[in-house]
């Protein structure tokens, strides 16, 4: 658009102005005091302006756009942003006008790029398309090959080259019947498929006697013709090698079952189960048992986490070496970067003249437990993520980092995400230890091993303190519906003390704690009713365990309870009580 001021430089008005409205640019003018000149229709739809209303108005008066009144502010006839209106986007070109060498006014054209960007964009997305379909047909292991409708082939990869023995320079522009006729093919399914109109699978032997497997799948247009067709060659020697892989597997994990039996007789203490959850655990475990990467075993405290890494111990190749358990909890922060890493001789006051040997070290040649991970401090989780990368450690006060071939599992009971989250543990150290990740579930979460376990452990105390204490059927009942907080860890500890402080041979309801009663859900009417006799005996024998878990004299419970010393000795091993 051309604005002048005083000055018509076009005879017919009104032909001027049709010119400009038919053009599909956006353009509009203005004199030296900013009123609209020139504006034509495409410049109104665009600012959703009445083009005949505005002229002679002044522009800062009807466009609310603050863009489009910044160009007309001053020249831009170099621009190098866009502008964005109706959801098209525009080049915009604003540039002074002199007519006899005197400023006149501005003009403002708005070029539209909308449809160019997106061309572009197609083109580019086509060229990409283009490269990823040639990237994968170059890259697939199977042989692939291209042809025409009239089976002229137009591509073939390498898979087809090396399974069919052929090269790319004799096949491709060749018709595939002349190839069938001079042998260089037996027979071809994708002739096959254009004569049947579709997809053919055969079976043939090819030059390099490989055994394939070929479907040719033809492509229809929209009229029904066949435009290509796509066949997949895949050689069947890697299939029979893949059967081949698969029965080595069966036989491992017939294998596999037969250490796991042998492994039930030598610790039945970890193996105790009959849930197939757990079944399918220990089968798990005893495979990464083979491997050398590290293990990250999770779960809450007491479901069985160290008896895991000891099965992992037993089942790899790190059996003969030592089994090095740590609780990084359990040691003062001051004292375990000592323990783990050792120190050297003077490395600080107190320390041995001759040095220590670090954990790591005593694990040389087996597997460090590494429990309570989530315990360890922050300044300890990087010096440990650097053994772990380096496989080294250097002692505290050391300068010569010392080699160890060792395999590291961890454990923990806490969420180590969750504490990731909260700066609380290093996301580097957490990928580190979390190659294999393995939960341990809750017994809560296989309560059918609970009467195994109760057996188990009632066989073991029954025989440490020379009892035949039997469990009547109620209390398997009572502890499957309780739930565990403690897991497995809280049975047992419960089978000792029931072993322990019941005073007949069989075991009730009555003699579980309180607690637990609550927990397994009985009321009140659910208790046997005891008579007085065992009431006063039960009272009595808790009475003395509690004295005794207090003071380590009987002469001394004596005096407390107000009763002979000779008495307390007589109670004590009549209930079974060890002072």
């Amino acid at each position: 658009m051309i604005a002048f001021e005083n000055v018509d430089p076009y005879n017919d008005v009104a032909r001027f102005r049709a010119l400009l409205d038919a053009v599909y640019t956006p353009i509009m003018a203005i004199d030296t005091h900013g009123r609209i000149k020139v504006f034509n229709k495409r410049m109104a739809q665009v600012l959703d302006l009445d083009a005949q209303m505005v002229i002679t108005i002044p522009a800062t008066d009807v466009i609310e756009n603050r863009e489009i009144l910044d160009l007309l502010k001053q020249e831009s006839i170099y621009p190098d942003n866009k502008i964005t209106l109706k959801e098209n986007r525009y080049i915009p070109f604003s540039k002074d006008i002199f007519i006899e060498g005197k400023y006149v006014g501005r003009v403002l054209v708005l070029r539209d790029v909308s449809e160019i960007e997106q061309l572009i964009r197609e083109s580019e997305y086509t060229r990409r398309l283009n490269r990823e379909l040639e990237a994968i047909i170059a890259s697939s292991f199977d042989g692939l090959s291209v042809t025409d409708g009239q089976a002229n082939i137009l591509k073939v990869n390498q898979g087809f080259e090396r399974i069919m023995g052929v090269t790319a320079e004799q096949v491709v522009g060749r018709n595939m019947v002349d190839l069938v006729r001079e042998g260089v093919f037996l027979k071809s399914a994708t002739l096959a498929a254009l004569e049947k109109r579709e997809r053919v699978t055969i079976a043939l032997t090819a030059k390099s006697g490989n055994e394939a497997l070929v479907t040719s799948n033809p492509i229809f247009d929209d009229k029904g013709n066949i435009v290509l067709v796509v066949t997949n060659v895949r050689d069947k020697t890697e299939f029979n090698m893949l059967e081949r892989k698969l029965e080595r597997v069966e036989s491992l994990q017939e294998m596999y079952k037969t250490e796991l039996q042998q492994l039930k007789l030598q610790n039945s203490r970890s193996l105790v189960m009959t849930s197939s959850k757990m079944k399918e655990l220990i089968n798990m475990v005893i495979r990464i048992a083979k491997v050398d990467s590290t293990v990250l075993l999770q779960g809450e405290s007491g479901v069985g986490k160290e008896l895991i890494a000891e099965i992992i111990h037993t089942n790899s190749r790190y059996k003969e070496g030592p089994f090095v358990r740590v609780n990084c909890g359990a040691i003062p922060e001051n004292l375990l970067e000592s323990e783990l890493f050792g120190y050297e001789s003077g490395a600080f006051t107190g320390a041995s003249k001759t040095g220590k040997a670090g954990l790591f070290e005593l694990a040389q040649g087996g597997i460090i437990f590494l429990d309570e991970i989530g315990e360890l401090p922050m300044k300890l989780q990087v010096k440990l993520l650097r053994v772990l990368q380096d496989r080294s450690v250097l002692r505290v006060g050391g300068t010569s980092p010392i080699k160890i071939d060792c395999r590291v599992i961890a454990g923990t009971n806490r969420d180590l995400e969750e504490m990731i989250e909260n700066k609380e543990f290093r996301l580097d150290l957490f990928y580190r230890l979390n190659v294999v990740p393995v939960i341990v579930p809750p017994l809560r979460e296989h309560r059918e091993d609970i009467p195994a376990l109760m057996n188990h452990f009632i066989n073991i105390f029954n025989q440490k303190y020379g009892m035949e204490k039997r469990i009547d059927t109620g209390v398997y009942n009572a502890l499957i519906e309780y739930n565990w907080p403690g897991n497995i860890r809280e049975l047992e500890n419960l089978m000792e003390r029931l072993v322990v402080t019941c005073i007949h041979d069989i075991i009730t309801v009555h003699d579980l704690p309180a607690n637990i009663r609550a927990g397994s859900g009985l009321s009140g009417e659910d208790k046997p009713l005891s008579t007085m006799r065992e009431a006063l005996e039960n009272t009595e024998r808790e009475l003395l365990i509690d004295a005794f878990a207090r003071y380590s004299s009987s002469y001394q419970i004596a005096r407390v309870l107000g009763i002979d010393q000779s008495t307390v000795i007589r109670k004590a091993n009549r209930y079974g009580i060890k002072h």
